[in-house]
């Protein structure tokens, strides 16, 4: 059972559109409502919302819900909010996806934040609980802002034709300038319906294999000498078979000798990077041995801390 967490801004297609074309289960929607900006604007978010709780009901069948969120601008208001709504749905026994894709970036950091800290307190839920950001294949804002400088250049001819009184040009002008006036009054009419009934971008762009940039979960924990040795290991050669076989490349690339004793320090601490502990290791069950890679994390953690020195030896 999955739950996505929406909030909507100016936005239609990027909020729906990936859980579409993804063909992702989606079994219940919370969207948010900013109540804060001018009436028009409160009003608008709301028609969008009001379309996309239809038609996440309609194409995806999902149970929908609409929650206010009373100050958008408000972060400590948007965190508590979202950390109470997060832990309900997963009290519930729901997966829960947080979309950051719209609404004042306050909400969505607030509601990204907030999941990173559910899951440090329900280590246990780490792998139910999910960030997400959808890339617009289209900006509506640029489009708009292009038609309206055709439309000011224009009407600066228009005035310009005016005041001369087109005397020399004649009839042939003056369609001229008819033809001019159609073109563009039929792009702003097409354009505005677009803005109207899409919002401010369109389409939802592929990012890798779908249409969803998940943001992993970050841990809050500080990662010690000899973790950082294993998690710089795991970045240099991407997976190993077993916890053994890494022990060993750990144990020739420190210079030190392969014992027991060193395998099972290597093993206690693949241990506590890994699912149950700080989350930046993965294991696959492999028969009788478990495939040790980097989680998503673990590989940006290595990624930023790769121009230091990563230190050489014990705790």
């Amino acid at each position: 059972m999955q739950t996505h967490i929406v909030p909507v801004g100016f936005d239609y297609d990027r909020l729906i559109a990936p859980l579409v074309r993804d063909q992702l289960d989606v079994d219940r929607v919370i969207l948010l409502e900013g109540a804060v900006g001018s009436e028009a604007n409160v009003e608008y978010s709301r028609n969008l919302s009001q379309k996309l709780e239809q038609d996440f009901r309609n194409l995806l069948g999902a149970t929908t819900e609409r929650v206010v969120v009373e100050d958008v601008y408000d972060y400590d208001a948007a965190f508590e909010q979202a950390y109470h709504l997060i832990n309900d749905e997963l009290d519930a026994g729901r997966e829960v996806w947080v979309n950051i894709s719209a609404m004042p970036r306050t909400v969505s950091f607030a509601f990204a934040t907030a999941a990173h800290s559910v899951m440090v307190e329900r280590e246990e839920d780490r792998e139910s609980i999910h960030t997400y950001y959808t890339a617009p294949e289209k900006y509506l804002e640029t489009e708009l802002a292009e038609e309206l400088r055709r439309q000011v250049d224009l009407l600066a001819d228009l005035r310009e034709a005016v005041e001369d009184g087109d005397s020399d040009d004649g009839p042939s002008a003056a369609q001229a300038h008819g033809d001019r006036i159609a073109e563009r009054l039929d792009s702003a009419r097409e354009l505005l319906s677009e803005f109207d009934e899409r919002g401010t971008t369109i389409g939802a762009k592929r990012v890798g294999d779908g249409h969803i940039a998940e943001i992993p979960v970050a841990s809050f924990s500080n990662v010690k000498p000899f973790e950082e040795v294993i998690l710089f290991k795991l970045g240099e050669e991407g997976e190993f078979e077993s916890v053994s076989e890494l022990a060993e490349a750990l144990a020739s690339e420190l210079d030190e000798e392969y014992t027991d004793s060193f395998r099972s320090k290597v093993i206690y601490n693949v241990d506590r990077l890994g699912p149950g502990g700080k989350g930046y290791i993965e294991q696959e069950e492999h028969g009788k041995s478990y495939r040790t890679r980097l989680s998503r994390i673990g590989e940006l953690w290595v990624r930023s801390h790769a121009n230091g020195e990563p230190p050489r030896g014990s705790e």
